[in-house]
C-alpha cells in the first residue's frame, strides 16, 4: 500500500480550524498529530510550520493530551533545532502557559462553586491535601465519591483542579525530557525549571518536588556522560555553569520553604559538585545564600558543631563583602547587599550562640555506634568538612578560638557575651543556673534563637554533671533538682534529668547510678575501673574529647589510681640520676654506640631500601600491567556483548514497531469504517423513518446493506405515504365540502359582531388620544407660565455673553489679520527672491547649454575632418592593392602557361608517335577549361593512376586493340561520327577523360600547339579559377569573366532528383563495350560544376560525379 500523498502545512491548518469550527477538536488533533509526526513535515519551512505547531498544542491542551504533545514537539523540535531555535522557544513558551491558565481557570471555577461553604482555610490547604499527582485513583476515593453526597472544598478540588494540576506537572517533565542535554536550548531548560520550581512552592507539591530534583539530576549526570555528542552540555563554559548554580540555588530554597531537609542536603551536595567545576570564583552573595541554608539543614538535623561552623564561614563571608565594597575593589551585584552594623552583630551573635550549643558529649545514640560505625562517622565528617570548604574537620575549641581570634565577641549582643563567660570562663555549679535563667529567657522571646535553649540546656547539664562528679560521691536527685532550676517555659523536671542521666550513662559519658529508692546519684567511685577507659572515642560530638574542654577542680580517685604505678616510675627515675652517677655515663655511651651502629649502617640500609622500593615498583607495575590487560579484554567482551545485545534490542524494537504499526493501521481502518457505518446508521435513522437497526451487528455491515436497507425504508414509507395521502385526500373532500356549507350560514352574523368589536376598539382609542393630548397641552401651559419669569435674565446673560465673545473674537481677528498680513508680506519677499533665483538658474543653464552645443559642433566638425581624411587615405591604399593585385595575377597567369606548355611537351616526349590521339585527346582536356593540374614531387616523367586508367579505357574502347594502334586508327581512319561519339561511361571517369565530348557530342577541336596561340588564354567554361585570376585582365586587354554566384541556366544549382534511369545509377568500375548512340547524352567531363540533381540528365554532367548512396 503506499504512503499517503503528504500535505502542505497549509492546507492541514485550514483543515483543522474548519473541524474546529464544527465542534470536532478530537479530528483536527488527530489530522495535526499525523501532520506533525510524519517524516516529510522535516522539508517544510518553518514558517509554515509554526502556525500549525501552535494550533496543535493549544489543542492538545484543551483535550488534555500529554502523550500527543510530547510527540508532536519532540519532533518539532528535531525538525527546527539546527535552523530556528526562537520558534522553539515560542512553541514550548506557548505550550506552557496555555497549561498554566487551564489550572488557574480550574482554580477560580472550584473557588465559585464551593464559595458558600468553605473558608480561607480549607481553600489553602485544599490542594495541598491531593498526595500524588502521577498516582490513580483508588477503589477507596471511589467509593468514597459514591457514597458521600456532600461538596467539601477537597472534593471539588479534586475533581476540577487535580487534572489540570496533573496535566502542568506533566508539561513540566515533556518540556524538561525534551530540552535535556541540548546547548541550544539550554536557557529555556532552564526557566522552565524555575517554573516547576515555582510550581510545586505554589501548590505545596512535595512528592512532584522530589522527582524534579531527581529528575534534573538524572539530566545532570547524562550531560556529563555523554560530553562529546552534539550540541552537548558543556559544564567548562561560565555561563552554563552559572545558570545551573541558579538553578540549584532556586532548588535549595524551594526546599527549605517545603522543609524538605533531606532534598535540601542533596541540593547542597549539587551545589558544592558543580562549584568544583567551575574555574573562577563564585560570587559572594551565592555563597551567602549557600552557607544560610546550610546552617538551618544542620540545625534541623541536630548536627551542632556543623551548624555552629556554617555560621561561622557565613559570618567570615559578610566581613569580606563588607570590606570589599567598603573598599570600592567589588561590585556591589556580586556581594550581599545593604551589609550594616546591625547585621554583623546579629551574625556575630548566632556565631557564638551556635558555639556555645555544642555538646561537650556524645550525641551518638549508643555506646556500640561509636565503635562499629567510626569509619562512617569520619567519612560523614569528610563529606560535611568538603562542603563547607574547610580543610580539617571543626571541633569546639577551634571554633572557640576562631571566634576569639576576630571581632565576634565584640560584636555579638551583651547577654550571648554574658552567657559565653559564664559557661566557658566563671562556670560553677551552684549559681550556674540562677546566672543562666534572665539570659535564657531574653532568649527564649526571640523567635529566630528560641531553637538554641534546648542545646544550651543540654551542655549546661553536662557541665554540671562533670563538675559534681569530681567533687560529691552521692548527691541527692533534690539537690540536683535544686541546682538545675531554669525559667518558665524551659523548667526540666525529674524525669528529663533521669532520662539525660541514663543517656550519658549508655554512652559511657557520665559514671553515674540512680538509686531510685533513697533518691540518691552516686557517681562512680571504683578506682580500679572507668567507663572512659573502655570507650575511647566518646566525644564524637564535638569531634573531639571532653577532658580538656571540662574546667578540673581537683583529681579523682580513680585517676590517682591509674596514675599511681606513672608516677612512682617518673619519681625513681629522678632518682637514679641523682644518686648513682654512672648512669648518666652508661646512657651517654649507650647514645653514643646507637649513633655509630647507625652512621655505620645507614648507606647499606638505604641501600637496600631503594632495591625494596624498586622491587615494589616493578611488582606494582607488573600488576597495574596485568590488571590493565584484563580490564582491557573484559572490555572488550563487554563491547562485543553490548553490541550483539544492543542489536538484537534493535532488532526486538524494530519487529515490535512493524507490529504495532500494523496494529494500529488495522485498528485505524476498522475505526475509520466503524465511524462510517456509524455516521451512514445515523444518517439513515435521522432521514428515513421505520428503519430498525437494533438487532444489527455494526461489525458485519457494509455499505451495500446499508444501501439496501435504506431502499427498503424509502420504498416502504413511499408506498405509507401514499396510502394516507389516498385516505386523507378523500376524507378530507367531504369534510371540506361540510364545513363550507355550515360556514355559508353563520357569515352574517360573524360580520356583524366583528364591525361593531372595532367600532368599540375604535371609540376607546380616540378617547384616549385625546386625554392623553389634552393631559400634555395643560402641561406644556403650566412649565411655559413657571418659566416666563426666566426669560429676562436669560436674554441679559445671553446678550452679555454674547457681546463678550464678539469682543473677543473681534480682538482674535484683528490679531489674526495683523499676523497674516505679516505672514503674506514675507510669502511675497520669498516668491520674489525665489523668482530671481529662478531667473538666475535659468541663465545659466542655458549659457551652460550654449556652450556645450558649441563644443559639440566643434567635435562634429573635426570628425568630419578625419574621416574625409580617412577615405581619402583608404582609397589611396585601394588603388595601390588593386595594381599589385593585378601585377601578381598577370605574373600568375604568364607562369600557368609556361607551365601547361611544359607539360604538354612532356606528355608528347613521353607517348611518341604510337599515342598521339591519346595526347591529342590529353591536350583537348588541358584546353577545355579544366582544372589546372599540379606538378607533384617524385612524378616527373612517370604517368599518373589517372594517365594509366584513361590508356586502359581507351585500349578497351578500340576493341582490344593496343594504346598505341588505336591511337593511330582514329587519328587516321575514324569516321567523323566515330570520333565524335565518345566511349560511354557509367561509373568513374578520371579527371583526365573528363571533358572531352562537348554538351552537343561533338568532339572538341584539338589544341593547337602553335606558339602563336600561347598569348591567348584559354577561355574558361565556369570551371576551376585559382582566386589570383579571378576578376583579372587577359593578355588581349580583355577582362577574364569573374564567376558569379548568380548561375544561370544549366550553372544553377538544382535540388537532387530520384526520378533516374537505371542507367544513371551506380555501376561497378568495369570497363563496357560501349552501345551505339548513348554516349551523346553525355556532356563533356570537366566542364562547369553542375548540381547533383541535374546530373545524368540529357545535356548535364557526366555520370561518373559521385553521388550519395540515397541517390543512386
Amino acid at each position: 500500500m503506499p504512503p499517503p500523498p503528504h500535505t502542505r502545512p497549509e492546507n492541514v491548518l485550514k483543515r483543522a480550524q474548519e473541524l474546529i469550527g464544527v465542534g470536532q477538536q478530537q479530528a483536527a488533533l488527530s489530522i495535526l498529530h499525523e501532520h506533525v509526526t510524519s517524516k516529510r513535515t522535516r522539508n517544510s519551512t518553518i514558517a509554515a510550520l509554526e502556525p500549525v505547531m501552535l494550533l496543535f498544542v493549544e489543542l492538545c491542551v484543551d483535550l488534555r493530551k500529554g502523550k500527543s504533545a510530547k510527540d508532536g514537539l519532540y519532533n518539532y523540535k528535531n525538525t527546527s533545532q539546527n535552523t530556528n531555535v526562537a520558534t522553539i522557544e515560542l512553541v514550548f513558551r506557548r505550550f506552557i502557559e496555555l497549561a498554566e491558565q487551564k489550572v488557574q481557570e480550574a482554580q477560580q471555577k472550584a473557588d465559585e462553586i464551593t464559595a458558600q461553604g468553605a473558608t480561607p482555610d480549607d481553600a489553602d490547604t485544599s490542594l495541598a491535601n491531593v498526595g500524588d499527582l502521577e498516582a490513580m485513583e483508588t477503589p477507596e476515593s471511589i467509593l468514597l465519591a459514591t457514597v458521600s453526597g456532600e461538596q467539601s472544598k477537597d472534593r471539588t478540588d479534586r475533581a476540577i483542579v487535580t487534572p489540570w494540576l496533573k496535566f502542568l506537572w506533566e508539561t513540566y517533565r515533556t518540556v524538561l525530557d525534551i530540552f535535556k542535554n541540548n546547548a541550544r536550548l539550554e536557557v529555556m531548560y532552564q526557566t522552565t525549571a524555575h517554573q516547576a520550581f515555582q510550581f510545586c512552592l505554589k501548590y505545596t507539591r512535595k512528592t512532584e518536588f522530589r522527582r524534579l530534583c531527581e529528575l534534573l539530576r538524572n539530566h545532570l549526570q547524562n550531560a556529563a556522560k555523554y560530553s562529546q555528542q552534539v550540541h552537548a552540555i558543556n559544564l567548562s563554559d561560565p555561563d552554563t555553569l552559572q545558570r545551573h548554580l541558579d538553578t540549584r540555588f532556586m532548588q535549595l530554597n524551594v526546599a527549605v520553604e517545603l522543609e524538605l531537609w533531606q532534598e535540601a542536603f542533596k541540593s547542597v551536595e549539587d551545589i558544592h559538585t558543580l562549584l568544583s567545576l567551575s574555574k573562577k570564583q563564585p560570587r559572594n552573595s551565592m555563597m551567602a545564600n549557600y552557607f544560610e541554608k546550610l546552617t538551618r539543614i544542620f540545625l534541623v538535623s541536630e548536627n551542632y558543631l556543623f551548624h555552629a561552623a556554617a555560621w561561622s564561614r557565613y559570618y567570615n563571608l559578610l566581613q569580606v563583602s563588607a570590606r570589599a565594597v567598603a573598599a570600592g575593589g567589588a561590585a556591589k551585584k556580586d556581594n550581599p547587599t545593604n551589609i550594616s552594623e546591625a547585621d554583623l552583630s546579629k551574625a556575630a551573635s548566632f556565631v557564638l550562640l551556635s558555639a556555645l550549643s555544642i555538646p561537650v558529649i556524645s550525641t551518638s545514640r549508643s555506646r556500640g555506634a561509636l565503635i562499629d560505625l567510626e569509619a562512617a562517622r569520619n567519612s560523614k565528617n569528610a563529606r560535611l568538612t568538603n562542603l563547607l570548604g574547610m580543610n580539617s574537620p571543626p571541633t569546639r575549641a577551634i571554633l572557640f578560638k576562631d571566634l576569639l581570634n576576630r571581632d565576634v565577641l565584640q560584636r555579638a549582643r551583651p547577654e550571648i557575651r554574658q552567657l559565653y563567660n559564664i559557661l566557658e570562663t566563671d562556670f560553677h555549679p551552684k549559681v550556674i543556673c540562677k546566672k543562666v535563667s534572665p539570659i535564657l529567657s531574653q532568649i527564649g522571646a526571640d523567635e529566630d534563637m528560641v531553637k538554641y535553649v534546648a542545646p544550651l540546656q543540654q551542655v549546661i547539664l553536662t557541665r554540671l554533671f562533670q563538675q559534681l562528679s569530681q567533687v560529691y560521691t552521692d548527691v541527692k536527685l533534690d539537690d540536683v533538682l535544686a541546682l538545675a532550676q531554669f525559667p518558665d517555659p524551659f523548667q526540666v523536671t525529674a524525669a528529663t534529668i533521669e532520662k539525660f542521666v541514663m543517656n550519658g550513662c549508655k554512652k559511657g559519658d557520665l559514671p553515674i547510678r540512680i538509686d531510685h529508692a533513697t533518691g540518691i546519684l552516686t557517681f562512680d567511685a571504683d578506682v580500679f575501673s572507668s567507663s572512659k577507659a573502655l570507650h575511647p572515642g566518646s566525644a564524637a560530638g564535638s569531634a573531639e574529647s571532653d577532658a580538656a574542654s571540662v574546667q578540673r577542680l581537683q583529681s579523682t580517685p580513680a585517676e590517682i589510681v591509674r596514675s599511681q604505678m606513672s608516677r612512682l616510675a617518673k619519681s625513681l627515675y629522678i632518682a637514679v640520676q641523682y644518686v648513682d652517677p654512672t648512669f648518666n655515663e652508661d646512657r651517654q655511651k649507650a647514645r653514643l654506640a646507637a649513633l655509630q651502629r647507625a652512621e655505620a649502617g645507614f648507606e647499606q640500609e638505604h641501600a637496600d631500601l631503594l632495591a625494596r622500593r624498586e622491587i615494589i615498583q616493578k611488582k606494582k607495575e607488573n600488576a597495574q600491567s596485568a590488571q590493565a590487560a584484563k580490564q582491557r579484554e573484559e572490555e572488550q567482551r563487554r563491547k562485543v556483548r553490548q553490541q550483539e545485545l544492543q542489536a538484537a534490542e534493535t532488532e526486538r524494537l524494530a519487529q515490535e514497531t512493524r507490529e504495532r504499526e500494523e496494529r494500529r493501521l488495522f485498528a485505524e481502518r476498522k475505526r475509520v469504517q466503524r465511524e462510517e457505518t456509524e455516521k451512514q446508521l445515523k444518517e439513515l435513522k435521522q432521514g428515513v423513518k421505520g428503519v430498525d437497526i437494533s438487532g444489527l451487528d455494526i461489525d458485519e455491515l457494509d455499505t451495500g446493506r446499508i444501501r439496501m436497507l435504506k431502499l427498503q425504508a424509502l420504498e416502504r414509507e413511499k408506498n405509507e405515504m401514499g396510502e394516507k395521502l389516498r385516505v386523507t385526500g378523500k376524507r378530507i373532500d367531504h369534510l371540506e365540502r361540510a364545513y363550507r356549507k355550515e360556514e355559508a350560514k353563520h357569515l352574517p352574523d360573524d360580520f356583524a359582531a366583528q364591525r361593531e368589536s372595532d367600532l368599540k376598539a375604535y371609540e376607546v382609542s380616540t378617547a384616549e388620544t385625546l386625554q392623553a393630548a389634552e393631559q400634555k397641552h395643560k402641561e406644556d401651559v403650566a412649565l411655559k407660565h413657571r418659566l416666563s419669569r426666566l426669560v429676562a435674565p436669560y436674554e441679559k446673560f445671553k446678550r452679555e455673553i454674547t457681546e463678550q465673545r464678539h469682543a473677543d473674537h473681534e480682538k482674535r481677528r484683528k490679531a489674526a489679520e495683523r499676523e497674516l498680513n505679516t505672514k503674506m508680506d514675507q510669502r511675497r519677499r520669498e516668491f520674489r527672491e525665489q523668482k530671481v533665483a529662478e531667473r538666475r538658474r535659468r541663465e545659466e543653464e542655458e549659457r551652460l547649454r550654449r556652450e556645450e552645443e558649441e563644443r559639440e559642433a566643434r567635435e562634429a566638425e573635426e570628425a568630419e575632418r578625419a574621416a574625409e581624411e580617412k577615405r581619402k587615405e583608404e582609397a589611396v591604399a585601394k588603388a595601390e592593392a588593386d595594381q599589385r593585385r593585378q601585377e601578381r595575377a598577370e605574373a600568375a597567369r604568364k607562369q600557368m602557361e609556361r607551365e601547361e606548355e611544359a607539360e604538354r611537351r612532356r606528355m608528347e616526349r613521353r607517348q611518341g608517335g604510337a599515342s598521339a590521339p591519346f595526347a591529342g585527346r590529353a591536350a583537348e582536356v588541358e584546353s577545355s577549361g579544366g582544372p589546372p593540374r599540379l606538378q607533384l614531387t617524385g612524378q616527373a616523367g612517370k604517368p599518373t593512376w589517372r594517365e594509366r586508367e584513361a590508356a586502359k579505357a581507351a585500349a578497351a574502347a578500340a576493341g582490344g586493340e593496343s594504346p598505341a594502334a588505336a591511337a593511330v586508327s582514329d587519328d587516321r581512319a575514324a569516321t567523323p561520327d566515330a570520333a565524335a561519339a565518345p566511349p560511354k561511361r557509367t561509373g568513374y571517369i578520371p579527371p583526365a577523360l573528363r571533358g572531352l565530348t562537348s554538351p552537343s557530342g561533338e568532339s572538341p577541336p584539338p589544341r593547337s600547339i602553335s606558339r602563336g596561340a600561347e598569348d591567348a588564354p584559354p577561355k574558361r567554361t565556369g570551371g576551376y579559377v585559382p582566386p589570383a585570376l579571378r576578376g583579372a585582365s587577359a593578355a588581349g586587354g580583355e577582362s577574364m569573366p569573374a564567376r558569379s554566384d548568380s548561375r544561370e541556366g544549366g550553372d544553377r544549382w538544382q535540388p537532387r532528383s530520384d526520378s533516374r534511369d537505371a542507367g544513371d545509377r551506380w555501376q561497378p568500375r568495369r570497363p563496357q563495350a560501349p552501345a551505339d548512340g548513348e554516349r551523346s547524352e553525355s556532356p563533356a567531363a570537366g566542364g562547369a560544376y553542375r548540381p547533383p540533381g541535374t546530373r545524368g540528365t540529357a545535356g548535364g554532367a557526366s555520370g561518373g560525379a559521385y553521388r550519395p548512396p540515397g541517390k543512386r
